[in-house]
Protein backbone atom coordinates (compact mmCIF):
# COMPACT_ATOMS: atom_id res chain seq x y z
CA UNK A 1 0.00 0.00 0.00
CA UNK A 2 1.27 3.88 -0.32
CA UNK A 3 2.67 5.15 2.46
CA UNK A 4 0.59 8.10 2.74
CA UNK A 5 -2.75 6.64 2.13
CA UNK A 6 -1.77 3.72 4.89
CA UNK A 7 -0.57 6.64 7.08
CA UNK A 8 -3.85 8.63 6.38
CA UNK A 9 -5.57 5.48 7.45
CA UNK A 10 -3.85 4.82 10.46
CA UNK A 11 -4.47 8.08 11.43
CA UNK A 12 -8.12 7.59 10.83
CA UNK A 13 -8.45 4.61 12.91
CA UNK A 14 -6.86 5.70 15.83
CA UNK A 15 -8.44 9.22 15.93
CA UNK A 16 -11.95 6.95 15.23
CA UNK A 17 -11.38 4.30 17.53
CA UNK A 18 -8.89 5.11 19.92
CA UNK A 19 -8.09 8.73 20.64
CA UNK A 20 -9.17 11.49 18.63
CA UNK A 21 -6.63 14.37 21.15
CA UNK A 22 -3.88 12.22 20.48
CA UNK A 23 -3.98 11.78 16.78
CA UNK A 24 -4.19 15.29 16.60
CA UNK A 25 -1.13 15.56 18.56
CA UNK A 26 0.80 13.12 17.26
CA UNK A 27 0.15 13.98 13.58
CA UNK A 28 0.83 17.45 14.09
CA UNK A 29 4.36 16.59 15.66
CA UNK A 30 5.22 14.51 12.76
CA UNK A 31 5.00 11.17 14.17
CA UNK A 32 4.18 8.58 11.70
CA UNK A 33 3.40 5.11 11.94
CA UNK A 34 5.87 2.79 13.93
CA UNK A 35 6.35 -0.20 11.69
CA UNK A 36 9.36 -1.73 12.44
CA UNK A 37 12.31 -1.50 15.49
CA UNK A 38 15.58 -2.82 16.36
CA UNK A 39 18.74 -1.88 18.27
CA UNK A 40 18.87 1.61 18.82
CA UNK A 41 16.37 1.96 15.48
CA UNK A 42 13.05 2.57 14.49
CA UNK A 43 11.38 2.89 11.08
CA UNK A 44 8.14 4.41 10.20
CA UNK A 45 5.93 3.36 7.48
CA UNK A 46 8.04 5.43 4.57
CA UNK A 47 11.08 3.40 5.53
CA UNK A 48 12.75 6.76 7.37
CA UNK A 49 15.22 5.05 10.13
CA UNK A 50 14.91 6.97 13.17
CA UNK A 51 17.58 7.16 16.21
CA UNK A 52 15.80 6.10 19.71
CA UNK A 53 16.99 8.62 21.92
CA UNK A 54 13.67 8.28 23.72
CA UNK A 55 13.55 4.84 24.10
CA UNK A 56 10.31 3.79 25.97
CA UNK A 57 10.85 6.97 28.42
CA UNK A 58 13.11 5.13 29.56
CA UNK A 59 12.01 0.67 29.18
CA UNK A 60 14.54 0.52 25.66
CA UNK A 61 17.28 0.05 28.03
CA UNK A 62 18.73 -2.88 25.89
CA UNK A 63 17.51 -1.21 22.61
CA UNK A 64 14.62 -2.81 20.71
CA UNK A 65 14.55 -6.84 20.17
CA UNK A 66 17.28 -7.88 21.92
CA UNK A 67 18.13 -10.89 20.49
CA UNK A 68 18.96 -12.60 24.18
CA UNK A 69 15.56 -11.66 25.54
CA UNK A 70 13.37 -12.31 22.72
CA UNK A 71 14.87 -16.20 22.71
CA UNK A 72 14.15 -16.26 25.83
CA UNK A 73 10.44 -15.50 25.55
CA UNK A 74 10.10 -17.55 22.40
CA UNK A 75 11.54 -20.45 24.72
CA UNK A 76 9.15 -20.08 26.82
CA UNK A 77 6.13 -18.96 24.62
CA UNK A 78 6.57 -22.76 23.63
CA UNK A 79 6.27 -24.41 27.24
CA UNK A 80 3.91 -22.16 28.68
CA UNK A 81 3.46 -18.84 28.13
CA UNK A 82 0.81 -17.85 31.38
CA UNK A 83 0.49 -18.89 34.88
CA UNK A 84 -1.94 -21.78 35.88
CA UNK A 85 -1.86 -19.80 39.42
CA UNK A 86 -2.43 -22.80 41.23
CA UNK A 87 1.14 -24.49 40.97
CA UNK A 88 4.75 -22.96 41.85
CA UNK A 89 6.53 -21.10 39.15
CA UNK A 90 9.67 -21.48 38.99
CA UNK A 91 10.13 -18.73 36.98
CA UNK A 92 8.70 -16.49 39.16
CA UNK A 93 10.79 -17.81 42.03
CA UNK A 94 14.05 -17.08 39.90
CA UNK A 95 13.29 -14.07 38.68
CA UNK A 96 12.62 -12.87 42.47
CA UNK A 97 15.87 -14.35 43.91
CA UNK A 98 18.10 -12.71 41.04
CA UNK A 99 16.46 -9.23 42.16
CA UNK A 100 16.85 -9.95 45.66
CA UNK A 101 20.81 -10.76 45.30
CA UNK A 102 20.85 -7.40 43.54
CA UNK A 103 19.26 -5.15 45.47
CA UNK A 104 19.47 -2.93 48.53
CA UNK A 105 20.32 -5.19 51.15
CA UNK A 106 17.41 -6.46 53.16
CA UNK A 107 14.61 -6.37 49.92
CA UNK A 108 14.06 -10.02 49.84
CA UNK A 109 10.90 -10.38 48.57
CA UNK A 110 8.90 -9.40 45.48
CA UNK A 111 4.94 -9.21 43.99
CA UNK A 112 5.35 -9.10 40.57
CA UNK A 113 2.89 -7.27 38.41
CA UNK A 114 2.54 -5.94 34.53
CA UNK A 115 3.34 -1.86 35.28
CA UNK A 116 5.43 0.77 36.65
CA UNK A 117 1.48 2.25 38.21
CA UNK A 118 0.40 -1.09 39.43
CA UNK A 119 3.96 -1.59 41.06
CA UNK A 120 3.40 1.77 42.85
CA UNK A 121 -0.03 0.74 43.65
CA UNK A 122 0.99 -2.39 45.93
CA UNK A 123 3.98 -0.16 47.53
CA UNK A 124 0.92 2.09 48.95
CA UNK A 125 -0.87 -0.50 50.11
CA UNK A 126 1.92 -2.18 51.53
CA UNK A 127 2.75 0.83 52.94
CA UNK A 128 -0.45 1.54 54.80
CA UNK A 129 -0.81 -2.20 56.18
CA UNK A 130 2.26 -2.48 57.52
CA UNK A 131 2.10 0.93 59.31
CA UNK A 132 -1.47 1.68 59.79
CA UNK A 133 -1.85 4.52 59.10
CA UNK A 134 -2.91 6.57 56.11
CA UNK A 135 -0.53 9.53 55.41
CA UNK A 136 1.64 9.59 52.47
CA UNK A 137 3.76 12.14 51.66
CA UNK A 138 5.00 12.90 48.23
CA UNK A 139 7.07 15.76 45.46
CA UNK A 140 5.73 18.20 43.74
CA UNK A 141 6.41 17.09 40.01
CA UNK A 142 6.87 13.86 40.86
CA UNK A 143 5.29 10.92 38.57
CA UNK A 144 4.12 7.57 39.92
CA UNK A 145 1.54 6.71 37.84
CA UNK A 146 -2.22 7.38 36.69
CA UNK A 147 -4.39 4.64 37.98
CA UNK A 148 -6.21 6.08 41.39
CA UNK A 149 -4.10 5.50 43.98
CA UNK A 150 -0.95 6.20 42.06
CA UNK A 151 -2.27 9.18 40.48
CA UNK A 152 -2.71 10.99 44.48
CA UNK A 153 0.38 10.47 44.51
CA UNK A 154 1.51 12.33 41.40
CA UNK A 155 2.16 15.93 41.67
CA UNK A 156 0.84 17.80 38.53
CA UNK A 157 -2.95 18.96 39.21
CA UNK A 158 -3.67 18.53 35.31
CA UNK A 159 -3.44 15.23 35.63
CA UNK A 160 -6.19 14.72 38.58
CA UNK A 161 -8.65 16.95 39.01
CA UNK A 162 -10.74 15.30 36.24
CA UNK A 163 -10.73 12.60 38.71
CA UNK A 164 -11.22 13.78 42.06
CA UNK A 165 -11.83 12.84 44.29
CA UNK A 166 -8.81 10.91 44.83
CA UNK A 167 -6.88 8.95 47.33
CA UNK A 168 -6.76 11.12 50.96
CA UNK A 169 -3.98 11.85 52.91
CA UNK A 170 -1.47 12.63 50.39
CA UNK A 171 0.63 15.74 51.46
CA UNK A 172 3.41 17.51 48.76
CA UNK A 173 6.66 18.75 49.17
CA UNK A 174 9.17 20.46 47.34
CA UNK A 175 11.71 17.67 45.80
CA UNK A 176 14.98 18.34 47.64
CA UNK A 177 14.32 20.03 50.14
CA UNK A 178 15.40 17.86 53.52
CA UNK A 179 13.22 21.03 55.88
CA UNK A 180 10.30 20.39 54.22
CA UNK A 181 10.50 16.81 54.57
CA UNK A 182 11.41 16.82 58.15
CA UNK A 183 7.89 18.63 58.58
CA UNK A 184 5.74 16.27 56.34
CA UNK A 185 7.47 13.43 57.75
CA UNK A 186 5.67 12.78 60.99
CA UNK A 187 4.29 9.84 63.38
CA UNK A 188 1.26 9.63 61.35
CA UNK A 189 2.99 9.07 58.39
CA UNK A 190 2.82 5.76 56.73
CA UNK A 191 5.50 6.30 53.74
CA UNK A 192 7.23 8.97 51.94
CA UNK A 193 6.91 7.89 48.08
CA UNK A 194 9.89 9.40 45.91
CA UNK A 195 11.64 9.15 42.59
CA UNK A 196 15.88 8.63 43.08
CA UNK A 197 16.00 10.79 40.14
CA UNK A 198 12.32 12.81 39.34
CA UNK A 199 11.89 11.52 35.42
CA UNK A 200 8.66 13.76 34.27
CA UNK A 201 9.13 16.16 36.86
CA UNK A 202 12.10 17.32 34.46
CA UNK A 203 14.91 14.79 35.10
CA UNK A 204 15.67 16.47 38.45
CA UNK A 205 18.65 14.74 40.21
CA UNK A 206 18.08 15.04 43.41
CA UNK A 207 21.10 17.32 45.99
CA UNK A 208 23.98 14.76 47.33
CA UNK A 209 22.56 13.36 50.78
CA UNK A 210 19.06 14.26 50.22
CA UNK A 211 17.61 10.04 49.85
CA UNK A 212 19.96 9.28 52.90
CA UNK A 213 17.95 12.12 54.89
CA UNK A 214 14.45 10.56 53.68
CA UNK A 215 15.64 7.61 54.79
CA UNK A 216 16.64 8.87 58.34
CA UNK A 217 13.84 10.74 58.88
CA UNK A 218 11.44 8.40 57.66
CA UNK A 219 13.20 6.21 60.48
CA UNK A 220 12.78 8.68 63.36
CA UNK A 221 9.38 8.99 62.84
CA UNK A 222 8.36 4.80 62.14
CA UNK A 223 7.52 5.94 58.47
CA UNK A 224 8.03 3.89 55.51
CA UNK A 225 10.53 4.76 52.41
CA UNK A 226 9.38 3.85 49.19
CA UNK A 227 11.82 4.38 46.44
CA UNK A 228 9.82 4.33 42.81
CA UNK A 229 12.65 3.21 40.25
CA UNK A 230 9.99 2.64 37.36
CA UNK A 231 12.51 4.76 35.53
CA UNK A 232 15.96 4.77 37.23
CA UNK A 233 16.05 1.03 37.98
CA UNK A 234 17.91 -1.56 35.75
CA UNK A 235 20.83 0.68 35.04
CA UNK A 236 19.37 3.90 33.82
CA UNK A 237 21.03 5.85 36.39
CA UNK A 238 24.62 4.27 35.60
CA UNK A 239 23.57 1.41 38.68
CA UNK A 240 21.54 -1.29 38.71
CA UNK A 241 19.07 1.20 41.22
CA UNK A 242 19.22 4.46 41.97
CA UNK A 243 19.08 4.27 45.69
CA UNK A 244 23.07 2.60 44.96
CA UNK A 245 24.13 6.33 44.41
CA UNK A 246 23.89 7.14 48.46
CA UNK A 247 24.05 3.36 49.76
CA UNK A 248 20.88 3.55 51.60
CA UNK A 249 17.71 0.55 51.26
CA UNK A 250 14.33 1.72 50.92
CA UNK A 251 11.59 -0.13 52.97
CA UNK A 252 9.57 -0.82 49.57
CA UNK A 253 10.97 -0.32 45.89
CA UNK A 254 9.05 -0.94 42.59
CA UNK A 255 10.62 -1.58 39.27
CA UNK A 256 8.69 -1.77 35.69
CA UNK A 257 9.57 -0.40 32.22
CA UNK A 258 13.76 -1.88 31.38
CA UNK A 259 12.94 -4.84 33.44
CA UNK A 260 11.09 -6.54 30.40
CA UNK A 261 13.86 -5.74 28.48
CA UNK A 262 12.16 -3.86 26.13
CA UNK A 263 10.10 -7.06 24.98
CA UNK A 264 7.34 -7.87 27.99
CA UNK A 265 5.64 -5.53 30.59
CA UNK A 266 6.31 -6.49 33.99
CA UNK A 267 6.33 -4.56 37.00
CA UNK A 268 7.79 -5.77 40.61
CA UNK A 269 7.20 -3.98 44.02
CA UNK A 270 9.96 -5.14 46.59
CA UNK A 271 10.06 -5.06 50.24
CA UNK A 272 11.66 -6.14 53.19
CA UNK A 273 10.48 -9.01 55.49
CA UNK A 274 8.86 -6.88 57.90
CA UNK A 275 6.62 -5.29 55.04
CA UNK A 276 5.48 -8.89 53.74
CA UNK A 277 5.03 -9.97 57.38
CA UNK A 278 2.15 -7.17 57.76
CA UNK A 279 1.15 -7.74 54.45
CA UNK A 280 0.67 -11.42 53.87
CA UNK A 281 1.58 -12.90 57.20
CA UNK A 282 -2.46 -14.02 58.10
CA UNK A 283 -3.47 -13.83 54.60
CA UNK A 284 -1.18 -14.96 51.52
CA UNK A 285 -4.06 -13.56 49.14
CA UNK A 286 -4.35 -10.10 50.31
CA UNK A 287 -2.97 -8.89 47.31
CA UNK A 288 -2.71 -10.47 43.72
CA UNK A 289 -2.47 -10.13 39.99
CA UNK A 290 -3.83 -12.77 37.40
CA UNK A 291 -1.22 -11.67 34.98
CA UNK A 292 1.72 -10.68 37.36
CA UNK A 293 4.59 -12.85 37.64
CA UNK A 294 3.45 -14.99 34.17
CA UNK A 295 6.05 -17.15 32.67
CA UNK A 296 6.43 -15.06 29.52
CA UNK A 297 7.47 -11.92 31.53
CA UNK A 298 9.71 -13.46 34.05
CA UNK A 299 11.77 -15.16 31.10
CA UNK A 300 12.44 -11.31 29.61
CA UNK A 301 13.30 -9.92 32.95
CA UNK A 302 15.82 -13.17 33.76
CA UNK A 303 17.60 -12.35 30.55
CA UNK A 304 17.60 -8.74 31.37
CA UNK A 305 19.56 -9.01 34.05
CA UNK A 306 21.94 -11.38 32.32
CA UNK A 307 22.25 -9.20 29.43
CA UNK A 308 23.05 -6.34 31.53
CA UNK A 309 25.56 -8.04 33.16
CA UNK A 310 27.26 -10.41 30.49
CA UNK A 311 27.71 -7.75 28.35
CA UNK A 312 29.20 -5.22 30.90
CA UNK A 313 25.79 -2.58 30.10
CA UNK A 314 25.98 -0.39 33.44
CA UNK A 315 30.03 0.62 32.43
CA UNK A 316 28.66 1.32 29.22
CA UNK A 317 25.61 3.29 29.95
CA UNK A 318 28.01 5.64 32.68
CA UNK A 319 30.47 5.80 29.74
CA UNK A 320 28.12 7.15 27.12
CA UNK A 321 26.06 8.83 29.28
CA UNK A 322 29.21 11.00 30.31
CA UNK A 323 29.68 11.74 26.38
CA UNK A 324 26.64 12.63 25.72
CA UNK A 325 25.74 15.09 28.69
CA UNK A 326 29.71 16.74 27.68
CA UNK A 327 28.03 16.91 23.68
CA UNK A 328 24.93 18.52 24.70
CA UNK A 329 26.82 20.46 27.38
CA UNK A 330 28.72 22.02 24.52
CA UNK A 331 25.55 22.57 22.73
CA UNK A 332 24.53 24.81 25.89
CA UNK A 333 27.43 27.30 25.70
CA UNK A 334 27.08 27.76 22.19
CA UNK A 335 23.01 28.21 22.29
CA UNK A 336 22.82 29.52 25.94
CA UNK A 337 19.46 31.54 24.89
CA UNK A 338 17.43 28.81 24.60
CA UNK A 339 19.41 25.56 26.23
CA UNK A 340 19.20 26.43 30.15
CA UNK A 341 20.79 23.45 31.61
CA UNK A 342 21.58 20.38 31.10
CA UNK A 343 21.71 17.65 33.82
CA UNK A 344 21.57 13.89 34.63
CA UNK A 345 23.11 10.63 35.80
CA UNK A 346 23.55 8.23 33.44
CA UNK A 347 21.90 7.64 30.52
CA UNK A 348 18.61 9.47 32.08
CA UNK A 349 19.24 13.19 30.83
CA UNK A 350 17.49 15.96 30.63
CA UNK A 351 18.35 19.53 28.78
CA UNK A 352 16.01 22.27 30.07
CA UNK A 353 15.54 25.30 27.32
CA UNK A 354 14.17 28.18 28.17
CA UNK A 355 10.59 28.42 26.94
CA UNK A 356 7.76 25.91 26.08
CA UNK A 357 8.05 26.96 22.53
CA UNK A 358 11.84 25.75 21.74
CA UNK A 359 10.79 22.01 23.58
CA UNK A 360 7.72 21.41 21.02
CA UNK A 361 9.98 23.30 17.95
CA UNK A 362 13.12 21.27 18.65
CA UNK A 363 11.20 17.98 19.25
CA UNK A 364 10.11 18.48 15.97
CA UNK A 365 13.12 20.01 14.49
CA UNK A 366 14.67 16.37 15.82
CA UNK A 367 12.24 14.29 14.20
CA UNK A 368 12.98 16.03 10.99
CA UNK A 369 16.59 15.09 11.15
CA UNK A 370 16.12 10.96 11.84
CA UNK A 371 15.94 11.35 15.79
CA UNK A 372 13.03 10.77 18.17
CA UNK A 373 12.81 12.35 21.37
CA UNK A 374 10.13 13.70 23.58
CA UNK A 375 9.89 16.80 26.76
CA UNK A 376 9.16 15.31 29.86
CA UNK A 377 5.01 15.13 30.61
CA UNK A 378 5.27 17.39 34.17
CA UNK A 379 7.73 19.91 32.45
CA UNK A 380 7.86 20.75 28.54
CA UNK A 381 10.67 22.67 29.04
CA UNK A 382 12.31 19.80 29.45
CA UNK A 383 13.97 17.17 26.39
CA UNK A 384 14.68 13.81 27.94
CA UNK A 385 17.44 11.70 26.26
CA UNK A 386 17.05 8.16 27.40
CA UNK A 387 18.72 6.17 24.85
CA UNK A 388 19.55 2.28 24.84
CA UNK A 389 22.75 1.18 26.87
CA UNK A 390 24.12 -0.14 23.58
CA UNK A 391 24.23 2.65 21.81
CA UNK A 392 27.67 3.74 19.98
CA UNK A 393 29.92 6.35 20.64
CA UNK A 394 28.86 7.25 16.74
CA UNK A 395 25.51 7.56 17.23
CA UNK A 396 26.05 9.94 20.64
CA UNK A 397 27.87 11.79 18.09
CA UNK A 398 24.59 12.23 15.69
CA UNK A 399 22.42 12.27 18.91
CA UNK A 400 24.42 15.86 19.74
CA UNK A 401 24.86 17.38 16.05
CA UNK A 402 20.93 16.70 15.80
CA UNK A 403 20.54 18.28 18.90
CA UNK A 404 22.56 21.34 17.90
CA UNK A 405 21.28 21.66 14.35
CA UNK A 406 17.83 21.30 15.42
CA UNK A 407 18.20 24.32 18.10
CA UNK A 408 19.53 26.37 15.34
CA UNK A 409 17.18 26.09 13.18
CA UNK A 410 14.71 26.49 15.79
CA UNK A 411 16.75 29.83 16.81
CA UNK A 412 16.10 30.71 13.34
CA UNK A 413 12.66 30.25 13.40
CA UNK A 414 12.09 31.87 16.55
CA UNK A 415 14.20 35.30 15.38
CA UNK A 416 12.02 35.63 11.63
CA UNK A 417 8.67 35.85 13.85
CA UNK A 418 10.20 38.86 16.04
Amino acid sequence: MDPEIYYAEVIEKTATYVNPGLAKLLAFAGFGVEMKAEGCYIWDQEGKKYLDCLGGYGTFALGHRHPKVVEAVKRQLDIMPLSAKAFFNAKQADLAEMLAKRAPKGLQYTFFSNSGTEAVEAALKFAKATTGKAKIVSTQGAYHGKTIGALATTGKTKYQKNFEPLMPGVEFIDYGNLDQARTAIDNQTAAMIIETIQGEGGIVVPPAGYIAGLREICTRNGALLIADEVQTGMGRSGTLFGCEAEGITPDILTLAKALGGGVMPIGATMGTPEVWDKVFGENPLLHTSTFGGNELACAAGIATIQTIEEDGLLERCRKMGEKLIAGLKQVQIEHSDLVKEVRGRGLMIGVELTMDEVGELSVAQMLKRGMCVAYTLNNPRVIRFEPPFIISESEVDFAVETFRSAIAETSELLASLV
